[in-house]
């Protein structure tokens, strides 16, 4: 045996909900359309509850389905309080926290504090109120550089391509970090802070069990707003210091939210989608007093190499147990690429993408699931052009997120694979021809599926207490694999390497992405596998 790994927080956070979830996204556009329009929407989420209840998670978190003119499909809110008609009312917001809650189910919906929709109330009177004005006072306008001002005011480029400064009629510019209808929010304001508490208390006493905070690294800019220095900007986010985001000032938000949901009963929590330069930088967000939980991108970027994934397994938790805080773990969402077409696409993707579940579902802390993944879907790479409406297809029109964002399927039947009601002519994006075998209803008829496999996980998850608060002991394995112990009784080891590799077996087969031959104590695992274990107690 090697290094041991704690997850070191205080004995009386053991049994609270979010240090060892797993919680389920749902892209509420893609996963189930209620009405028949061709959209995902809340009703449609709420007669798939009892779906995600058997599954085995613990939580739903929900994309935004707020007012939205949905140039950034709903990141761009013009009303927090409200539903945008396309996804329901508040009615069904509220009778879906509710159906969720009775099949023990938490919710967790986004909040996107960085910027709001051009077609916000305070945008439109901030236009309206001209250059000086108190509205303009709650974004981020500025003069422009050269003759006339001509010029954007510094040099900051949009995550969506292009300059991230777009100039009014009246020569004013505003600064816009994603799409010019996603103006930026000046957090130096006292009253964005209040509207925003206001906004937390209003979901917070409908019911919900907490916040996905969007762009939680972006709110607070470097005073003076300086230049970068160079361009292609978007490729130092998550790798280098820019003035833009993950300026030490978001920290102060951040405490003053955990204060707001920490006077809530239930445990309510907050999620930051942060990007940040080192792990360590990222544990900021997830400090006692600050957020519960940050996503880990380091992890989801990982490259199929076993040295690499243990690397960053380790720093992940090291990391986050400086700050007492539990790790998280993810694969895929709705900004990036599925990771079964990461991992190489096809059969090759999909025996590395169920190891990467075995994995990624016994490592300590809580992890995140993306609607589909436990289906085994692919990247839809051949959407037609008429349908990609991304705005990140700006910026690269290989870098859309279109393909992840593909409606799941339900049943076998055809064109729409029980996504839709029958008639309706078109879902918002195609469906492949080719699902109807990966859908819900032909994968549960098979208990070799992919997911059958997350489904056993999950319920060996559950089952095994020793997961709760186990730490992870790395085990010695031949080159190319992973070994490690979790508590007396488990252990997993995963071969990353396209040959089959033995090594010692370390108990029973509990559960494998493809079954190991055992002979004689010593395992022979099969290429791109992973398996859990019984270990004897020692």
């Amino acid at each position: 045996m090697t290094e041991l790994v704690h997850a070191d927080h205080a004995s009386e956070t053991a049994t609270r909900w979010w240090r060892d979830a797993v919680i389920y996204q749902v892209y509420v556009r893609s996963f189930a359309d209620g009405n028949g329009d061709g959209v995902g929407d809340l009703l449609g989420v709420r007669s798939r509850l009892r779906y995600l209840a058997d599954l085995g998670v613990d939580a739903v978190w929900l994309t935004p389905f707020y007012t939205s003119p949905m140039a950034d499909f709903g990141y761009d809110v013009a009303d927090y309080r409200d539903v945008d008609p396309i996804f329901g009312s508040l009615a069904d917001a509220k009778a879906l926290i509710d159906d969720a809650h009775r099949h023990g189910l938490r919710v967790i919906v986004d909040v996107v504090p960085n910027h709001t929709s051009d077609r916000h109330v305070w945008f439109q009177q901030a236009v309206a109120a001209g250059p000086g004005s108190p509205e303009r006072e709650r974004y981020i306008f500025r003069p422009g550089k050269g003759e006339d001002g001509q010029l954007p005011p510094n040099d900051w480029e949009s995550v969506f391509g292009g300059p991230a400064w777009t100039r009014l009629p009246d020569g004013e510019w505003y600064l816009h970090l994603f799409a010019p209808e996603q103006p930026d929010l000046n957090w130096d304001t006292p009253e964005v802070h209040t509207e925003f508490e206001s906004v937390l208390r209003f979901w917070l006493d409908l019911g919900v069990d907490g916040f996905r905070v969007d762009v939680a690294h972006g709110m607070v800019k470097a005073e003076g707003l300086p230049d970068v220095g160079h361009s292609d900007q978007v490729r130092m986010i998550g790798a280098d210091v820019v003035p833009f985001f993950d300026q030490d000032g978001v920290h102060e938000i951040h405490r003053a939210w955990r204060r707001l949901l920490d006077s809530y009963p239930g445990e309510r929590i907050g999620v930051a989608e942060a990007w940040a330069p080192s792990p360590q930088r990222l544990a900021n967000y997830v400090r006692p007093d600050e957020l519960h939980q940050a996503f880990n991108f380091h992890f989801l970027n990982t490259p199929w190499e076993a040295a690499r994934f243990r690397t960053v397994i380790q720093e992940s938790l090291t990391t986050s147990g400086m700050v007492g805080a539990p790790t998280t773990w993810v694969l895929s969402n709705h900004d990036v690429k599925r990771h079964l077409t990461r991992y190489g696409g096809g059969d090759l993707g999909l025996r590395r993408s169920r190891a990467a579940a075995l994995l990624t579902l016994c490592l300590p802390g809580s992890t995140y699931l993306y609607q589909g993944e436990e289906l085994g879907l692919p990247e839809v790479l051949d959407l037609p052009e008429e349908f990609l409406r991304d705005p990140q297809r700006l910026r690269n029109p290989d870098d859309g997120r279109d393909g992840c964002r593909v409606p799941i399927p339900w049943a076998d039947v055809e064109p729409h694979f029980g996504f839709s009601l029958p008639g309706i002519e078109e879902t918002w994006l195609p469906m492949p021809a080719s699902w109807g075998p990966l859908s819900v209803q032909s994968q549960l008829r098979d208990p070799h599926s992919t997911l059958s496999l997350y489904r056993t996980a999950l319920e060996i998850r559950r089952a095994r207490r020793s997961f709760d608060d186990a730490p992870l002991t790395w085990l010695d394995s031949p080159e190319g694999t992973l070994a490690f112990t979790r508590g007396d009784g488990f252990a997993c080891t995963m071969n990353l390497t396209g040959e089959p590799v033995e090594l010692p077996a370390p108990g029973r087969v509990l559960l494998a992405s493809e079954e190991p031959a055992v002979d004689g104590g010593v395992a022979r695992l099969a290429p791109d596998s992973a398996v859990w274990w019984e270990r004897d107690a020692v």
